[in-house]
């Protein structure tokens, strides 16, 4: 199985990667199955039907997936080419703490395979841009973003894996904090997730941003195989036909250094389980 479980597309106000040229794309570099997970963040994004203005942002709409449309796309790409490739609909949902109740309604509402918890804001406060890091220490913008993940897998539970979990890494400007420090409550968040049933993702984009180890690490990577975690999915985290399906086999190869034996897709929130192998 060669399979992409982060893709994003024109529905993500940060893509404007039309979802049937990510379908083709994905055929041509055989791909066997892609899952389609835009994003969704409350506390800072609006929705399509909330009776708002959308707000824009270099043009393009600041706002969640326009949900109706997505659906029925996905569902448009699998009638168009379900013979070559499957195409399933699933979500990437950025939550805090005090927006779990607004994803737990919009759960509800579509029949989704895949879910990817992410922390991508503390207190509507956006990690990229460094506005939640300003005016704190490395140590306490690291250790309150593993805090807000805590509380939320403690509190939400309607996902599928932890996305890009150590994500602040990526926008640390202070370097590498060091994981001894944070490695009581990353265990408590990995022994939460794995009593859940749930998973962690090993997301690729690592490599095209540079970083010196994966996403998680690989401390993260195996503390969680050493706590009993099994599932675990693999996402490129696309936004553009070049992310697309990057650097995949050689995350499998890792996985197997590692030690895992096996890799997930999920059909209707639930793992299937697949041999990690080099993909054809």
């Amino acid at each position: 199985m060669f399979a992409d479980y982060h893709v994003h597309t024109e529905f993500s106000d940060d893509s404007v990667y039309p979802m049937e040229d990510v379908v083709k794309d994905a055929i041509k570099m055989g791909l066997e199955e892609i899952c389609v997970t835009d994003h969704v963040d409350y506390g800072i994004k609006i929705d399509w039907d909330c009776g708002k203005e959308i707000r824009y942002r270099n043009g393009e709409p600041y706002a969640n997936v326009d949900y109706p449309r997505y659906m029925e796309e996905i569902k448009r790409m699998n009638q168009l080419y379900g013979d070559r490739i499957l195409v399933k609909p699933g979500l990437e949902f950025g939550v805090q703490r005090h927006t779990i109740s607004q994803f737990e309604v919009l759960f509800q509402r579509y029949p989704f395979d895949f879910i990817i918890l992410s922390v991508h804001q503390v207190d509507d406060q956006e990690l990229w841009t460094q506005d939640f890091q300003r005016g704190k220490t490395q140590q306490e913008y690291n250790e309150r973003y593993y805090e807000e993940m805590l509380e939320v897998v403690k509190h939400f539970k309607n996902y599928s894996v932890l996305g890009h979990m150590d994500l602040i890494t990526r926008y640390d400007e202070a370097g590498i904090y060091p994981f001894e420090r944070v490695r009581p409550i990353v265990e408590e968040i990995l022994k939460t997730v794995i009593a859940d049933g749930k998973g962690i993702e090993v997301n690729t984009s690592s490599h095209r941003y540079g970083l010196a180890d994966t996403t998680p690490s690989v401390e993260i990577l195996k503390l969680y195989r050493e706590l009993g975690g099994r599932v675990i999915t693999i996402g490129s985290d696309s936004h553009k036909a070049a992310h697309l399906g990057a650097y995949i086999g050689e995350t499998m190869k890792l996985l197997r250094e590692l030690g895992f034996r096996q890799y997930c897709t999920f059909e209707k929130m639930k793992p299937i389980f697949h041999d990690l192998q080099e993909p054809l």
